[in-house]
């Protein structure tokens, strides 16, 4: 882990192939959501690089800058069926930022290990001089681990 980048871990027990298809959906994006922001999205479950769907968010449920609700385009930039996926966002604010979020699943004694992680060490000069990252801070992304934990173990997509 870095100044730039966070990962947080939680073994999860459920096979690889479970998790990853929660990942992969964009209403999984949406059901295992710890922030409150992403409230509900379209398109079809990505399969490889360049893949992207769309998030209606509300940044109300942070609290921290005037936006409301407004939809971003989630891109896919790294897949690897059941092991690995990650995405940066595009929305209306330019330049873009940047920051990619992702997941890494390696299989474990107990189930399977899930690192989540947020890396903004390459975003746009001008976003790092704000002086505003990271966004969402390490708690939100151990909550979402436990929700997404919550998630498989309900037998997503069934409820």
């Amino acid at each position: 882990m870095s100044d730039e980048r966070i990962e947080v871990q939680r073994v999860i027990e459920a096979e690889p192939a479970e998790i990853f298809a929660v990942l992969c959906d964009p209403q999984g994006h949406v059901a295992i959501d710890s922030s409150g922001m992403l409230q509900s999205a379209e398109g079809e479950p990505v399969t490889k690089p360049g893949d992207s769907f769309v998030v209606h968010m509300d940044r109300e449920a942070l609290n921290d800058f005037p936006m409301g609700k407004y939809d971003v385009t989630v891109t896919i930039k790294e897949l690897e069926p059941d092991r690995l996926i990650s995405w940066t966002i595009l929305g209306q604010i330019r330049p873009q930022i940047g920051h990619v979020y992702g997941y890494r699943l390696e299989p474990g004694e107990h189930g399977t290990v899930v690192t989540s992680f947020y890396d903004w060490s390459e975003i746009d000069p001008q976003w790092r001089e704000a002086n505003i990252f990271p966004i969402i801070p390490e708690s939100a992304l151990r909550a979402t681990l436990g929700v997404l934990d919550r998630t498989v173990k309900r037998g997503y997509p069934k409820g």
